[in-house]
């Protein structure tokens, strides 16, 4: 009798903030993108060139980034960019995440980090822009309350965000509380 093959279970993914000592790793996982996750990514092609030269100046001080390790491996990427241009302060979320770990929970992870990060740097307003096509992204905006706006070729999704708290403090630093102490709990069953 043969058993359905099933996914092997990994720990919920770790979520740190990444530096500017992390810019391998961030391009790197730009790189590994497959073309047409890369293409959602970016909003059309971009080329390994445009892809390093963005890495690279993606840590920069108007910017917060977090990054999803599973089993140490840097899997998906969340952009918090624009911070020091608006008043009322806005920025804009980006999200990456590989194929194979789509699904996983990994960009509903890197979102809720994002979203404490904003929160506690009193930005009022987050906007996701992405292609028309990438369900993926809308739903995600949509799991978190956002508005969305269809144009031709594109999706504006925005999220209002609330005064941060000692939790959305927590939370950015530490992530999802609940799920620390579900896995928590299981440890000691």
């Amino acid at each position: 009798m043969s058993h359905p093959q099933s996914k092997p279970q990994h720990a919920p993914p770790e979520i740190r903030r990444l530096w500017k000592s992390d810019r391998q790793l961030l391009i790197g996982h730009f790189l590994g993108l497959d073309p047409a996750t890369r293409r959602l990514r970016f909003g059309g092609l971009a080329s390994d060139e445009f892809v390093i030269k963005y890495a690279e100046n993606a840590l920069s001080i108007g910017s917060v980034i977090f990054g999803a390790f599973i089993d140490d491996d840097l899997h998906g990427v969340a952009e918090l960019r624009g911070l020091l241009k608006t008043w009322p302060w806005s920025a804009e979320v980006a999200l990456s995440v590989e194929p194979s770990w789509q699904h996983e929970g990994v960009g509903d992870a890197l979102l809720n980090r994002l979203i404490s990060a904003a929160q506690n740097r009193g930005v009022k307003k987050l906007h996701m822009q992405c292609l028309r096509e990438n369900r993926r992204m809308q739903n995600l905006a949509k799991k978190h309350d956002a508005v969305l706006h269809f144009d031709t070729g594109d999706v504006d999704a925005t999220l209002a965000t609330p005064w941060p708290t000692p939790m959305s403090v927590y939370a950015e630093l530490f992530g999802n509380t609940r799920r620390y102490l579900n896995t928590a709990s299981h440890m000691t069953d």
